[in-house]
């Protein structure tokens, strides 16, 4: 097994004004400097121990890291001939070992032919190969994560970037399907549209809206954020805003005022977070951040142990180029009042980020997965 860098304690500190926070710690770790890409992190306990392990979707393999060592297993290699590009992992079944699903055949500029997904079947020995199923795709293929359905069953929503035969983020919209897994996974899955109008949508969010017991989605696109709801069966949608997003995160203050929060446009440069909506059902939007560098990944979280969450962005500085980063988002109870400290810079070029309490400490650590850095690294939470 590769030895672990240990990298220097960050310890930084906020001027917080409106929010009373501890200044934040982070002890950052690589657990691998062998990434190709790191398109997707997903958080779920892999083998059954009761530990959090991280799934990391690269560009030919599947791969988890095992808790709390971080041994390396890949589970799939070679899908297609194209990168894998996304992954969802989540225990569906009750049996406290996630079920994982994973989006291949990445080409953005083939909206016809390219794109996968497959559901992995797992050998008894999950540090093994995994059986890849492949089931229906959309072209560009592009996220893929669980929500919960009204029946109390998980199902595999997956999104792709442009709908069928799109050019220049024009034509038909991208076809947004609800997967349901048969009772034997190698059978038929029978897919429900969410939606079909929305274009370049990049990132989106299952989220629980309100106290029934299923999900609802956030999805960010070229129209703006649109909410998706399926209470009554069928999949209804209205708009939030009418920014083009790339990222979407929801979240709620310690005032009970629920937000969400926006990189836009996609790869873009701006953060924003939205509350109290209008008139017209638009909701109010307020500019956090304007400076990002291709900005590639959102998370919402409590990780300095406010009471209240923040919100944490990461951005590549691949086009255009720039200097990567992560910066942590502070609020005060209301929201009123945001404040800004960069966490990261140049040693992790943000393709995804992921936060969870991995080591069962009561506090949210950061997985950070670089693109051009080619490292998987863990920010433990020291505060």
């Amino acid at each position: 097994m590769k030895m672990l860098t240990a990298l220097p304690l960050l310890a930084l500190a906020l001027n917080l004004h409106a929010a009373d926070a501890p200044a934040p710690k982070f002890r950052a770790v690589d657990i691998d400097t062998n990434v190709e890409i790191g398109y997707g992190i997903a958080i779920a306990d892999v083998d059954g121990d009761g530990k959090p392990d991280i799934i990391l979707a690269d560009k030919k393999t599947v791969q988890w890291y095992r808790n709390p060592k971080w041994e390396k297993f890949i589970i799939a290699e070679n899908l297609t001939e194209k990168d894998n590009v996304c992954v969802a992992a989540r225990d569906i079944n009750g049996d406290g070992k996630a079920e994982i699903a994973v989006g291949a055949g990445w080409n953005p500029g083939d909206t016809e032919n390219s794109g996968a997904v497959f559901y992995l079947l797992p050998p008894a020995d999950r540090t093994q190969k995994w059986t890849p199923v492949a089931l229906h795709h959309e072209p560009t293929v592009h996220r893929m994560h669980w929500a919960l359905n009204p029946a109390g069953k998980w199902d595999l929503i997956v999104k792709p970037l442009h709908g069928r035969g799109n050019k220049n983020n024009e034509g038909v919209g991208g076809k947004v399907l609800a997967y349901s897994m048969p009772a034997n996974p190698r059978d038929e899955w029978k897919t429900t549209v969410v939606s079909d109008f929305m274009h370049a949508t990049h990132n989106f969010q299952p989220i629980n809206w309100d106290n029934d017991p299923e999900h609802e989605l956030l999805i960010g696109g070229k129209e703006g954020v649109w909410f998706f709801g399926q209470s009554t069966g069928a999949w209804k949608h209205r708009q939030f805003t009418d920014q083009p997003a790339g990222e979407v995160r929801d979240g709620q203050l310690a005032s009970g005022t629920r937000f969400f929060a926006t990189i836009e446009p996609m790869h873009g440069t701006t953060v924003c977070v939205y509350s109290d909506p209008g008139k017209k059902g638009l909701w109010n939007r307020r500019v956090l951040d304007d400076t990002l560098k291709d900005g590639h990944a959102l998370a919402v979280g409590d990780v300095l142990g406010l009471g209240s969450p923040q919100v944490v962005a990461g951005w590549r500085g691949m086009t255009p180029k720039g200097v990567p980063g992560v910066k942590i988002y502070v609020p005060n109870n209301d929201g009123s009042d945001w404040r800004q400290v960069q966490i990261s810079g140049a040693e992790v070029a943000i393709e995804d980020l992921k936060m969870a309490d991995l080591n069962g400490g009561g506090k949210l650590d950061l997985i950070l997965a670089g693109r051009q850095t080619k490292n998987l690294r863990i920010l433990w939470n020291e505060k």
